[in-house]
């Protein structure tokens, strides 16, 4: 007697053979969308090395990039099955939160504020009759603005060796507000929980250069910023 039958077997080897054939359609549209990312992310690294006159080209020149990820996520969601959200959605978080550090850098750079979850969403152009397959999750917002902190800590010292001696005064109490705002959020998840921890040590490492450069009077914070002639 069989104890399987053989139409039963078909069904499941067609039916592996179909996941296997999504999960390759889907990896293609995400390599897509990791592409974009990382040459924004590769544009924006030069912000470190810019001075600040240039900052708007080259916020201009890394956001050119943002429209075209609006046709990867529409990709994406037009290959996940309804329902399927969380079956598929490792394959492109990281990917995701690489975006949202970018939109929230540039949005820093631009304004001084803090980008939200809605915009962030928006600019990747998802809609929200796709929540059910593909969409911007808290999570990975939160990671997103976590990175930007940790890129502001870097920014914070470079633009002192730069001589721009006003941007660490900014950076830290701009930091300062959003670790606040970290603080009375009841995270349960264990990586984001540890990654926001490291916020800590960027507070400190932005406090740290503004001390040194208040020590140093190379900054006034109520409104001079000119190193002092030494004579």
């Amino acid at each position: 007697m069989s104890i399987m039958d053989p139409a039963d077997f078909e069904y499941l080897v067609n039916h592996l053979e179909q996941e296997g054939d999504l999960k390759d359609s889907i990896r293609e549209v995400v390599a897509d969308l990791e592409k974009r990312v990382r040459t924004m992310t590769a544009k924006l690294s030069k912000v470190h090395s810019t001075p600040s006159s240039e900052i708007p080209s080259l916020v201009k020149s890394v956001l050119s990039t943002l429209d075209p990820c609006k046709e990867s996520t529409a990709a994406i969601a037009a290959l996940i099955p309804p329902n399927q959200f969380w079956r598929w959605k490792d394959l492109w978080a990281r990917h995701l939160q690489s975006s949202v550090f970018v939109m929230a850098f540039c949005e820093y750079l631009t304004s001084g504020g803090l980008i939200t979850l809605q915009t962030c969403s928006s600019n990747l152009g998802i809609k929200e009759e796709w929540k059910d397959r593909f969409y911007l999750q808290a999570e990975d917002y939160l990671q997103g603005i976590i990175t930007m902190i940790n890129e502001l800590s870097r920014l914070a010292v470079n633009s002192v060796t730069m001589k721009q001696f006003e941007t660490p005064f900014k950076i830290s109490q701009f930091v300062q507000d959003v670790f606040a705002g970290f603080s009375v959020l009841n995270l349960k998840n264990d990586a984001l929980r540890r990654r926001f921890d490291s916020i800590k040590y960027d507070v400190k490492r932005i406090e740290e250069v503004v001390y040194d450069v208040s020590l140093r009077n190379l900054n006034d914070p109520n409104g001079g910023n000119q190193a002092p002639n030494v004579a």
